[in-house]
């Protein structure tokens, strides 16, 4: 990974949102080690931090519609012959399509936060044919969210990055999870709230 990390600090922003776009395309990029880095690079470069996950959410919406317009196009025949070329894709597709029968459309926001299911997402959402606006808006608000959290990780921790980076790859599978689910418990009382302030005036 020293190349990349190289790349990245060579290129500055540009190279940060094609790797994430790249990586939200499903190429082998991890989100996990990518995201935390551009942030730790992008304050030691002064850029603004929501700018950063701006950008990086539109370039992760780039992405994600890329895959959403493959399994759109290809639909469910395309899935299986992907399942069958590359059989450790499999748990991942089945995954989201489980996650998508159970929740529907609020999956796109949810999933982003979900390993496996997070990947492979936009295929399934194609091939399911969700509506695209509904999947821009969910994707985006879901993006915004996980983007801001890794990003963030970096960003404000970018000062004892090299401690931090080390406790990070040997941790980043527990505290992760950990994060997304306090990230999701805040949105979900906001949405209750929201709910809530809606029925009152009705």
């Amino acid at each position: 990974m020293n190349w990349l990390f190289s790349f990245l600090a060579s290129y500055g922003m540009p190279a940060m949102l094609l790797f994430i776009l790249l990586e939200y395309a499903c190429f082998p990029v991890s989100s996990e080690i990518v995201l935390p880095f551009c942030g730790a690079l992008a304050a030691k470069q002064g850029i603004f931090y929501p700018l950063l996950v701006l950008l990086s959410a539109i370039a992760g919406l780039i992405g994600t519609t890329l895959c959403y317009g493959v399994g759109r196009l290809g639909g469910n025949a395309l899935l299986e012959r992907i399942m069958r070329r590359f059989p450790k894709t499999r748990h991942g597709l089945e995954t989201s399509y489980t996650y998508f029968q159970k929740k529907g459309t609020q999956i796109v926001l949810l999933g982003r936060f979900i390993p496996l299911c997070r990947t492979y997402l936009g295929f399934v959402a194609g091939a399911l044919r969700l509506p695209f606006g509904a999947y821009l808006a969910y994707s985006f608000v879901g993006i915004f969210f996980w983007n801001a959290l890794l990003c963030g990780f970096g960003y404000f921790l970018q000062d004892n990055w090299p401690v931090v980076a080390s406790w990070y790859t040997r941790y980043k599978n527990i505290l992760l999870p950990v994060l997304a689910i306090l990230l999701l418990f805040l949105i979900a009382a906001k949405m209750r709230k929201k709910d809530a302030a809606c029925s009152e005036k009705n």
